[in-house]
């Protein structure tokens, strides 16, 4: 199940909620007021490493060495 991040347009709470798909999320309610007035909020998602787009294999193919 999708993990969904929105706001309620009423008390302006933002949360998160899992949804079984995109299309049900107009059965979503604000948990703090009880509103059906909410938003989907544009998502990121998370990436783990020091910097965005920099990926590091240690070197090239020819200094891999096997040990056995």
């Amino acid at each position: 199940m999708p993990l969904f991040e929105f706001v309620c347009s009423e008390c302006q709470s933002p949360f998160e909620e899992l949804v079984r798909s995109a299309s049900a999320t107009s059965e979503v309610k604000c948990p703090m007021c009880g509103s059906a007035k909410i938003s989907k909020k544009l998502s990121t998602f998370a990436s783990k490493g020091s910097g965005a787009g920099t990926l590091s294999f240690g070197g090239s193919a020819a200094n891999c060495t096997t040990s056995a």
